[in-house]
């Protein structure tokens, strides 16, 4: 089994777009529009295989807590090394990314950092 890809809606699609391609290496489709329903996407492709869907549509509304919630809580993205994951994490900040937690390594023996994407989605990156 092969998680395929994983969506997220945005409301900020181009914004999102450009984080994940400049500092994922995320390839990106051609813009898809619906205009009946006004549902506008990209996916990102990446070297693993797994792809990210992009998506927007004006009647979905935004979350009214930045908190943790039931539901997806983040996705963790597999850079290879400790090096990886301290250099990346490094640009993300310099890029003025929120940095949830600096690299270090967890209870459960993963080496990682916790960051927000510009939506505040959380992302783990790990070795």
């Amino acid at each position: 089994m092969k998680i395929e890809h994983v969506a997220i809606w945005t409301r900020e699609l181009e914004l999102l777009r450009i984080f994940y391609e400049k500092f994922f290496n995320g390839r990106s489709s051609s813009r898809y529009v619906n205009s009946k329903t006004g549902f506008t996407s990209y996916f990102l492709s990446f070297e693993s295989g797994t792809r990210l869907e992009l998506m927007q549509r004006p009647d979905i509304i935004e979350a009214v807590s930045s908190t943790e919630q039931m539901g997806l809580a983040h996705f963790a993205i597999s850079l290879g090394s400790q090096t990886a994951v301290d250099t990346l994490t490094k640009q993300l900040h310099e890029a003025g990314c929120h940095i949830v937690s600096q690299p270090r390594t967890t209870g459960d023996g993963y080496y990682e950092s916790v960051v927000l994407d510009p939506d505040g989605n959380r992302l783990e990156l790990t070795v």
